[in-house]
């Protein structure tokens, strides 16, 4: 048997899934194998046929089997209950491709050994952040357990089946209208388009984490570390550059850390050496839009002199030091101000720890 599959891979490495209606997991499976070199342009074969799907290298999303030794994963049959690593939803065709070839996948997009440790982490966001939603969608499981809504008398608010991308992918099982004249709309030609569609966003957002997410966890760990030496309390952090997606990174490291919680990052508008300056307070959790410790009410939706004068006055008031002129505005919810310089955004945010 694995002569046979060696063989099959080194003359065609085809890959087998089933034919009829479509879904966002195999779509998704196919277009993964398909980033490495050894899937690069691998015929797809769809059918339900056990003869011609014993001739294919790799089958995904049928066959009724799972065995990564012979290169089949399905989840159908009753039996199957794998989930991914420290998760407890059950693998779809995509989650079981992903387990297996994931690592394979960002080492070959961070140009890193397998086992490096960045591979690991990035192995696990992306399961987090993309692949398990795929993978409970194809399953029938709630992001939330229904009897417990039910229970709380909670109602949406708005209808979102309609957008999700699992729903979209399912739309393209139907012949587009808008598609150019002359373009197939046969059911293999659907399938391909729709895997396009499903991988293309899964390869930005495996390119976000390796370019921007991955980068950005060691910009907001040094300026964690340091944070004492920006305030005694260790509530303002500084990043050197604007852009960095630091929320994720930030409850990350307090979670491991048992200090006090950050209020504010303080952060340059841009590159240029006299750039604008950011005070941003922290939300009091990742996905609120509360913030822990608001800018001064006083503050809220003023702008330019009348802040500066909204800010002496106020410190005049309670005797404290007048802040550095040059402030821009601070938002009506208190979220997020600006000032001129550095200096003057860190003086406000110290200013509103008081």
């Amino acid at each position: 048997m694995a002569e046979t599959a060696a063989k099959k891979l080194k003359t065609a490495p085809l890959i087998g899934t089933h034919n009829g209606h479509f879904h966002a997991d195999e779509a998704l499976a196919v277009y993964l194998l398909r980033l490495l070199p050894s899937y690069a342009g691998s015929p797809l074969i769809r059918t339900r046929d056990p003869a011609q799907l014993e001739t294919c290298h790799t089958v995904v999303d049928v066959g009724g089997v799972y065995d990564a030794e012979t290169n089949r994963y399905d989840h159908h049959q009753r039996t199957f209950n794998t989930t991914f690593p420290q998760h407890n939803t059950k693998l779809s065709s995509a989650g079981l491709v992903y387990m297996h070839f994931g690592r394979a996948i960002i080492a070959q997009s961070l140009s890193q050994p397998q086992d490096h440790p960045d591979v690991d982490l990035l192995y696990e966001k992306l399961y987090t952040d993309f692949i398990e939603a795929i993978d409970a969608n194809d399953n029938g499981i709630s992001a939330y357990d229904p009897a417990a809504i039910s229970a709380a008398n909670l109602q949406k608010r708005f209808r979102d089946g309609g957008v999700t991308l699992a729903s979209i992918v399912g739309d393209m099982n139907n012949p587009d209208p808008t598609s150019p004249a002359g373009e197939p709309q046969d059911e293999d030609s659907l399938f391909g388009r729709a895997s396009t569609l499903i991988g293309n966003v899964f390869a930005r957002k495996l390119h976000q984490a390796c370019n921007s997410w991955l980068p950005a966890r060691t910009i907001v760990g040094g300026a964690y570390q340091s944070r004492k030496e920006v305030h005694s309390s260790g509530r303002i952090i500084v990043l050197p550059q604007g852009g960095v997606p630091w929320k994720e990174h930030l409850y990350n490291f307090e979670q491991a850390d048992s200090s006090s919680e950050v209020y504010y990052v303080l952060y340059p508008e841009s590159a240029a050496e006299d750039s604008k300056w950011r005070v941003q307070c922290v939300s009091e959790s990742d996905g609120s839009f509360v913030s822990r410790k608001p800018l001064p009410e006083a503050w809220r939706g003023v702008r330019d002199q009348d802040l500066d004068g909204v800010m002496a006055s106020e410190a005049e008031k309670a005797g404290q030091a007048k802040l550095p002129e040059g402030a821009i505005f601070v938002h009506a919810s208190g979220f997020i101000g600006g000032h001129k310089t550095k200096e003057g955004a860190l003086a406000m945010a110290i200013r509103s720890l008081e």
